[in-house]
């Protein structure tokens, strides 16, 4: 997934900076459509990439998932069920799989791994509505918002889901934890 999310981000970029060219050189309105339209994609997918590399470099993976800001709210469990998150969760996308492998990590880092992946999304979230500015100077409110809104849904599922099996992780590092400390006594 990584790789698929960095080339739609370079050829989004290309993309703009095609019809952007195209634009200039012709006047073709068509072009400064496309090449709006490429540009908010680029931003999208470039914006992504740089937040989470940006934890990844600052956090490594490593969160205090014992922290308040992780625990589940009361409310949480219920609304997880309302919303399906077990049906749909398992169609979502991974950037990086190998982050949440039980082969090759532990059930503690893969907590922690879920905590960044959390915050990722969490920033994502008010960051894709940035491009809804550039409706200042190139108008079409309504399709840079309307772009905005969907992109930032789109990571809160992202959150909801972290949310969710985070929950059950840390249930089942609990337990774990608890058995092996019955038997070392």
């Amino acid at each position: 997934m990584s790789r698929l999310i960095k080339t739609v981000a370079v050829a989004a970029l290309a993309a703009t900076a095609g019809c952007a060219a195209g634009y200039a050189a012709t006047g073709i309105s068509l072009l400064l459509t496309l090449a709006i339209t490429a540009g908010t994609v680029a931003y999208h997918f470039l914006m992504r990439l740089a937040v989470g590399g940006l934890f990844q470099w600052k956090m490594h993976n490593r969160a205090d998932y014992r922290k308040p800001w992780y625990q589940l709210r009361p409310w949480e469990e219920a609304l997880y069920q309302k919303l399906c998150v077990q049906r749909w969760k398992k169609y979502m996308p991974t950037y990086d799989a190998a982050q949440f492998d039980v082969k090759r990590h532990s059930w503690e880092e893969i907590v922690q791994a879920m905590c960044q992946a959390e915050l990722v999304h969490e920033t994502i979230v008010p960051l894709s509505f940035l491009p809804v500015a550039a409706s200042v100077w190139l108008g079409a409110l309504p399709v840079f918002l309307i772009t905005s809104v969907f992109a930032a849904l789109f990571d809160g599922l992202f959150v909801v889901m972290q949310r969710y099996n985070r929950a059950r992780v840390v249930r089942h590092l609990d337990k774990t934890r608890r058995k092996q400390h019955l038997l070392d006594n």
